[in-house]
């Protein structure tokens, strides 16, 4: 093999611009440098000596740094894009935790407006109340006045009357006799009784009634206490199953990983056998090349003045590159501090979102107190009308029992002065029967008159006693509704509930993916390093041989070298190995790739879910707002 002549570039120039090439490009760059380096050894020994093994390794060991350092730059390159998806997260949940706390103020000022507004209609409805009663007591005296006439005018035939009270049998007698036949007196008291009968059962059935709605007040107030104490019950019991959950899944994550961690040992083993038998394989080739080695070390000797030469260039560019590996060092240990305060903040979000929580619990508790407050209030001004009713018809039948009885007691009185006047005013009775006849007539229509008011009023009271009644049952019936309401809030804020953990679950999990992906890409960093140093032997022993080969004028002996050297044998030469290597690369670049492809896809799909959570969020947000508008106007 004739020798070649080539320029001699510098290794610094070498590590710095391959940094910046594409993975495209690497197997050609690379094989015209070490030509170069070839041709630059020529130019100083002038074609006449001879270069060492050490040489040709140090060589090969500077292009796979070469090459590593491009894998490095690509990976960084990813962790890069990571790590800004990440950042573009945090962003989210940002953005996520503002429209929480800005929807927590507008419920704020919606529950205050909505409260002032209640207080308005509750401060209406008294005045409205008292307005009414007003009426009514203005009604009464009405009444009270118009009785008293009566009474004053009706004086004159009480004294007529005796006793009107009847009993069941003297009733059917009276009724079974003509009209021809009964007095006044027991025709009145006919009436008297005929009216009194049955507003004395509808009282007793008042009376009854109103006992039995109070029994089941009573019995409602019990269920809903039992009801309540279980419901805190069952929510005590739900919350240590969550938690309970939450550290069963994170069990079954770390049994997961350890079950992935067994079968990577085991599908690897049969490829980490093979690169042993491999290691074993050059082992004796190195073994063999050793021995040839010695014969020419007296060769070697010689060359050592000019080694000690290349070696100075070689510490250089060591020192280039110990430079550049801590710059690549400081830029790591940039990025990991920055890491650090992300997770910072993403810890101080989460705690500002479990405050948000607890102060929407605080709000809803404030919210279910005044709602209990004011339902209370209406149910004891209800019961105070009811008491003012029954007051009031207790005081009008015990006017109208007073009243009959002074009736009676003076007409017995009268009765029995007229007794001992009946006989002195005999002759004057046939001459005042006439005007006692059209007097009794004339009361008799008064009585009617008077008659006729009492159904009045008792049919109002009537109509009173059920319309309380109606407007008890359509409490009851509001109460009902509202609880039902009320309880399809819970289920619902305990659905989003459950879907907001089972996003913070996700996140979690892609957040120790990546941790877990970022320490494997370490170990490779550290696996790599460690090939490269014998990669870096073994190219430079290929170098040093090719030189050699090439200062040979004669093409046999060249050859000859070459196969005493290892050419042909398991250890490839520099256009073998270099195609080799670009194949690997395209196959890192086309995996990177999926995998690049794969966590946009999972990063889209994660992302359409957290906006369907905050939309569905959003609208149980509305539901309950219109659910807590129709509660508020229901309850006036």
């Amino acid at each position: 093999m004739p020798p070649k002549k080539y320029r001699l570039k510098p290794a610094s120039a070498n590590a710095s611009s391959s940094l910046d090439m594409e993975s495209e490009d690497i197997s050609l760059e690379t094989t015209v440098r070490t030509t170069d380096d070839v041709s630059s050894s020529d130019e100083q020994r002038g074609g006449s000596e001879k270069v060492t093994r050490q040489f040709i390794e140090r060589k090969e060991l500077l292009h796979t740094i070469q090459l590593l350092k491009i894998d490095l730059s690509q990976k960084n390159l990813l962790l890069d894009n990571m790590k800004a998806d990440y950042m573009s997260k945090v962003e989210e949940l940002e953005e996520r935790l503002n429209d929480a706390l800005h929807l927590k103020q507008v419920l704020a000022l919606r529950l205050d407006s909505q409260l002032k507004v209640a207080q308005e209609d509750n401060r209406k409805q008294q005045s409205l109340h008292k307005r009414e009663m007003e009426a009514v007591l203005a009604r009464q005296q009405q009444l009270e006045e118009m009785n008293h006439r009566l009474c004053q005018s009706a004086g004159e035939v009480r004294t007529s009357f005796r006793d009107l009270d009847l009993s069941q049998d003297k009733y059917q007698e009276l009724r079974n006799l003509p009209d021809d036949k009964i007095s006044v007196q027991e025709y009145v008291a006919m009436r008297f009784y005929e009216a009194v009968t049955p507003l004395r059962s509808q009282v007793a059935q008042l009376s009854v009634k109103t006992d039995s709605l109070t029994e089941e007040l009573d019995t409602n107030r019990t269920q809903m206490r039992g009801l309540m104490d279980s419901y805190e019950e069952e929510r005590r019991i739900r919350t240590d199953l969550e938690l309970r959950c939450q550290r069963l899944t994170l069990e079954l994550a770390d049994t997961k990983q350890h079950i992935q961690e067994g079968d990577y040992r085991r599908d690897n083993y049969p490829s980490i056998k093979r690169e042993r038998d491999n290691f074993e394989a050059e082992i004796k080739d190195l073994t063999r090349r050793f021995e040839t080695l010695d014969v020419t070390h007296t060769a070697v000797s010689k060359e050592r003045n000019t080694l000690n030469k290349e070696v100075a260039t070689l510490q250089q560019s060591v020192t280039l590159l110990q430079k550049d590996k801590e710059y690549l060092h400081r830029q790591n240990m940039e990025l990991n501090v920055r890491l650090a305060q992300e997770e910072e903040r993403l810890q101080r979000l989460q705690v500002q979102l479990d405050d948000t929580k607890k102060a929407r619990e605080d709000t809803y508790e404030r919210y279910v107190a005044s709602r209990d407050q004011y339902k209370s209030e209406y149910e004891d001004k209800l019961r105070d009308e009811l008491e003012n009713i029954r007051l009031k018809t207790s005081q009008e039948l015990e006017n109208l029992q007073r009243s009959s009885r002074e009736m009676y007691e003076r007409e017995n009185r009268n009765l029995r002065e007229a007794r001992d006047d009946a006989v002195l005013e005999k002759d004057r009775a046939v001459v005042a029967q006439r005007d006692l006849q059209s007097r009794y007539e004339h009361l008799l229509e008064q009585f009617q008159q008077l008659q006729l008011g009492t159904d009045s009023q008792v049919a109002e009271l009537s109509a009173q006693a059920q319309l309380y009644a109606l407007e008890a049952e359509r409490a009851v019936m509001v109460k009902e509704e509202n609880a039902a309401a009320l309880a399809q809030c819970q289920r619902e804020c305990e659905k989003q509930q459950k879907k907001l953990e089972l996003l913070t679950e996700e996140f979690y999990k892609l957040q120790t993916s990546s941790e877990k992906r970022s320490s494997e890409l370490r170990t490779q960093n550290a696996e790599q390093a460690s090939r490269l140093e014998t990669y870096e032997h073994l190219e430079q022993e290929l170098d040093q041989v090719t030189i050699q080969a090439a200062e040979i004028e004669d093409e046999e002996e060249a050859e000859r070298v070459l196969f005493s050297y290892g050419y042909g044998a398991n250890v490839p030469t520099t256009a073998r190995r270099r195609l080799k290597q670009s194949v690997h690369l395209a196959r890192r670049v086309l995996q990177l790739e999926r995998q690049n492809t794969s966590l946009r896809r999972e990063l889209d799909s994660h992302r359409l879910k957290s906006e369907q959570a905050s939309e569905q969020l959003s609208e149980d947000r509305t539901d309950h707002s219109a659910a807590g508008e129709e509660q508020h106007g229901c309850r006036p």
